[in-house]
């Protein structure tokens, strides 16, 4: 967790909270938050079918706000990877807008845009605008129309793909207006010395250039604006350079006339680009054009080599566990490359006082990308990095306790704690690489990192029985060990206990107390039960007056809460919190997250729509959870034997109901596995009493363990199913037993109504 980088900048003045009213039926805003319990989750599980994304969306206005003078969240765009990126203001008002505030960078020369014979400023009021959407749901380019009179203008936005122009950061800028009527459109540069020195270029005070403008714009150098009109067929372009060109860089032959073409450019590279990767498509719109828009989204946010937690502000960096989760997502998605190429500035990351957990959480990415790419060259040319790691954690275990020393309880919160968390996790770390060790053959360091696994878990599994607390319900499992953490009453009452919310997930995902263990049940009744969840989603109040963090979400940390409730077969709880993500955890058209995501809805200082409060976004963690969870809706490589290797492979275990309605299909394309690459076809065919299983399955089935599971709507269930003529295994819950077959093979499951 990051937010105390900023505490002291507290809130955004003149922005008030103001109540919403809830659906009938559904407990008020203020009542969800004083309860312990998920009152919104656990309605929305009592729908037919279970959550939905249309039930999750209308409980609270939309995420739009953040706290620096533009107010309305920016919308990062770059080319895929690209270091130098650009924030276009999500009501299309700007582009790279003064902050104002040191928590955020500024970029480039500012532009605002105006609309009227008055000038109003693009997006003023969001009643009148239409977007942000993106192309096709899921491209970064983006659009709004914005309704001023009876007239109704338009805007188009996307960054330049071609690589000169890319390393600036150009983005182009389109301005029409529909129908018949006809418009004024400006575009003011905040800057001083600017001039207009040749047709359709504006130039700075060194001779570098800022923009270019197409025909019908004017220059008016007093205000420092180009002025123009639109109409029926007439539109504006302009391309604005964020990182200025040098005089004479080769930037000859940018015009007004080249939009279309580097409009068409830019489409044909993203969309190529997101191909490169495996493939999704269920009967819901809004999670197809979720996930591409994710995808694209975390390759904005790489800057080169690098996957950083953000961009634009001072989270435009790495962090170990929540880089490498953005990396690893891409990675469950296809994109081995991206992660190949982030693992070594991960590797070689170091937060003070943090390196225990650190350590950890890199072993455990190489162990991911080892299963997923099995690509040992780039391990044993990674060696003295990875060594380094493993080095840390077996040289500093306290022979008293068996345990490594003190380290912070997280990155905001410096008090030395001997940490549930970090030893854990770097158990995790050391347990799971000697298994990749053993897989790639390098049996030397094999059996001693084995036995280190062994005794270290020991050693943790001991100290924690010394500091659980079994007298309070359910039982409180500490991340501070030795009776410093004492259990909470309400989680987010104090600044520690929305921190253990935050902590205590990470100690799931360690799995240091093995499968379907009592101790995870009770870390995740805890979350439930002691107001540590709303909408599925992990909740945060830091009690510090820090923007968008009282009574909020921090919803990325609930990736490995969502993973163990996935691992332990807990579906309608999975999917609670994957619609309660895609309808309040990402903003609608665009879907970017945000690491601190205020509850309470607000409006701007000088009034307009409700909505609701960002922390630095967009956020790469945040963001790629989504992604994690939908992949384990559909697919999960496990190791349920808790020896550090995969070896069952789930297909389809917490689809929701409605995607197997009758004619409905789930596609999944070449989706990496460790055991290969998986494909799967489910085709419901309800009312002939069957649903088609077309599977594609990794070859070398020996020693894996494979199931599919048929998750039919209700009112209806599964029956039977058979390959051919020969019946299979399967269960009440609809899960085939498919262990042993490999490559392509049809599965009938037949259903029927249930009484």
């Amino acid at each position: 967790m990051r937010l105390l980088y900023c505490v002291m900048l507290a809130a955004c003045a003149g922005m008030n909270v103001r109540p919403m009213a809830p659906p009938d039926s559904i407990a008020p805003l203020e009542v969800a938050l004083a309860a312990r319990e998920d009152l919104w989750g656990a309605a929305a599980r009592a729908q037919p079918n279970g959550p939905s994304y249309d039930f999750f969306r209308r409980l609270l206005p939309p995420m739009r706000y953040v706290n620096a003078a533009f107010e309305y969240y920016p919308v990062v765009l770059s080319a895929p990877n690209a270091p130098v990126k650009a924030r276009l203001l999500s009501n299309g008002s700007g582009l790279n807008a003064l902050a104002k505030l040191p928590t955020w960078k500024e970029q480039g020369v500012p532009v605002s845009f105006h609309v009227g014979s008055e000038a109003e400023s693009f997006g003023a009021d969001l009643r009148r605008l239409d977007g942000p959407r993106q192309e096709r749901g899921y491209l970064p380019v983006v659009s709004f129309r914005y309704a001023q009179g009876t007239a109704r203008y338009t805007q188009e936005t996307f960054a330049a793909v071609d690589s000169a122009a890319a390393r600036q950061g150009l983005i182009w800028v389109r301005f029409g207006i529909e129908g018949r009527s006809e418009g004024r459109v400006a575009a003011r540069f905040h800057a001083s010395g600017l001039r207009a020195s040749e047709p359709g270029v504006l130039h700075d005070a060194g001779s570098r250039v800022v923009a270019w403008f197409g025909p019908g714009w004017v220059w008016e150098a007093v205000e420092a604006r180009l002025v123009g009109r639109v109409g029926a067929g007439h539109s504006l372009t302009l391309a604005v350079a964020t990182l200025p060109f040098e005089p004479g860089a080769g930037a000859a032959g940018i015009g007004g006339t080249e939009y279309g073409k580097e409009r068409q450019s830019a489409l044909d590279l993203w969309e190529n680009t997101l191909r490169r990767g495996g493939r999704i498509e269920v009967p819901e719109t809004v999670v197809n054009e979720a996930w591409r828009s994710l995808v694209a989204g975390l390759l904005v946010l790489m800057n080169q080599d690098r996957m950083f937690y953000s961009a634009g502000n001072v989270y435009e960096r790495e962090f170990e566990a929540e880089s490498g989760d953005a990396a690893r997502a891409l990675l469950q998605f296809g994109f081995s490359d991206e992660m190949r190429r982030a693992m070594p500035s991960l590797l070689a990351y170091q937060q003070h006082k943090l390196g225990f957990h650190d350590a950890g959480f890199k072993l455990q990415a190489l162990a991911h990308y080892f299963w997923l790419t099995r690509d040992a060259a780039s391990l044993r040319a990674w060696r003295p990095s990875w060594r380094s790691s493993v080095d840390l954690i077996l040289a500093n275990r306290e022979p008293a306790t068996g345990l490594l020393p003190r380290e912070n309880y997280c990155g905001d919160v410096s008090t030395q704690v001997y940490s549930l968390n970090s030893n854990s996790n770097s158990w995790k770390g050391i347990r799971d690489f000697a298994a990749v060790l053993k897989e790639m053959g390098d049996e030397d360091e094999v059996a001693a990192l084995a036995r280190v696994a062994a005794e270290f878990r020991a050693a943790i599994l001991a100290a924690v029985e010394k500091s659980e607390r079994r007298d309070v319900d359910p039982p409180f499992v500490p991340v501070a060990l030795f009776g410093e953490e004492k259990p909470y009453e309400t989680l987010t009452a104090t600044m520690l206990g929305s921190y253990w919310c935050l902590m205590s997930p990470y100690v799931l995902g360690s799995g240091i107390f093995g499968p379907s263990s009592a101790r995870d049940g009770w870390i995740l009744d805890y979350l439930h039960r002691r107001g540590g969840v709303l909408m599925g989603m992990i909740r945060f109040h830091q009690h510090s007056g820090l923007f968008a963090n009282e009574d909020a979400l921090d919803d990325l940390y609930g990736l490995r809460y969502v993973d163990k409730l996935l691992e332990r077969d807990e579906a309608e709880y999975a999917l609670t919190s994957f619609y309660g993500k895609l309808a309040q955890g990402l903003t609608p058209g665009t879907f970017l997250g945000a690491e601190g995501t205020g509850l309470r809805p607000m409006q701007p200082a000088g009034g307009g729509e409700q909505g609701r409060a960002m922390y630095l976004p967009p956020n790469s963690a945040a963001q790629a959870a989504f992604l994690w969870m939908l992949r384990g809706l559909l697919v999960q490589d496990r190791d349920l034997d808790d020896d550090g290797r995969p070896e069952t492979l789930r297909l389809g275990f917490a689809t929701p109901r409605r995607w197997l309605e009758d004619g409905k299909s789930i596609v999944v394309e070449r989706l990496p596995t460790a055991f290969g690459p998986v494909g799967f076809v489910l085709r419901s065919r309800l009312r002939q009493g069957e649903v088609l299983a077309e599977l594609n399955l990794p070859v070398n089935p020996s020693g894996r363990k494979t199931w599919l599971r048929v998750r039919v709507p209700e009112g209806w269930q599964v029956v039977s199913a058979r390959r051919g003529r020969a019946p299979m295994q399967i269960n009440a819950e609809g899960t085939v037993d498919i262990s042993g077959l490999s490559g392509r093979l049809t599965v009938r499951v037949q259903v029927s109504r249930t009484q």
